[in-house]
């Protein structure tokens, strides 16, 4: 698994989230990315016992609703000081098919690093590439 230099400022912004927005049990994981033109954005879970979006993906459609549709590098971080928490495997792939190029940040601690999604997803199904052309 080839690893990237860490965006230690995502970290902390996600962590700062998760510290200062997460309560409760409807919110408990706080997720950050780095837009291609530096902005740093931000979201939350809403949990929900049905099965409520994950904070990597309500953090695509705020990007989204704010003009951001290119994401360098992402990070999730747990609620109650946990840390770094790796993207589940549904998160995982939606990550890939909206942007293969994304670093994703994993570990614990101090040993924190910076992985393309890919590597996180092995011989993964890459959804753009079982599209037909639209032509």
């Amino acid at each position: 698994m080839q690893s990237h230099p860490v965006d230690h400022e995502l970290v902390e912004a996600a962590a700062q989230v998760a510290r200062t927005r997460c309560r409760g049990d409807q919110h408990t994981m706080a997720a950050a990315a780095r837009a291609r033109d530096g902005r740093i954005v931000t979201a939350v879970n809403a949990y929900h016992f049905t099965g409520g979006p994950c904070a990597e993906l309500v953090l695509i459609g705020t990007a989204a609703a704010q003009g951001t549709y290119e994401l360098d590098t992402i990070v999730a971080v747990g609620d109650r000081d946990r840390g770094v928490v790796p993207p589940c495997g549904r998160c995982r792939q939606v990550l890939l098919d909206y942007f293969p190029a994304i670093e994703v940040i994993v570990g614990h601690g101090d040993l924190v690093r910076a992985v393309p999604v890919a590597d996180l997803l092995p011989e993964t199904y890459v959804w753009a590439d079982h599209q037909l052309d639209a032509q």
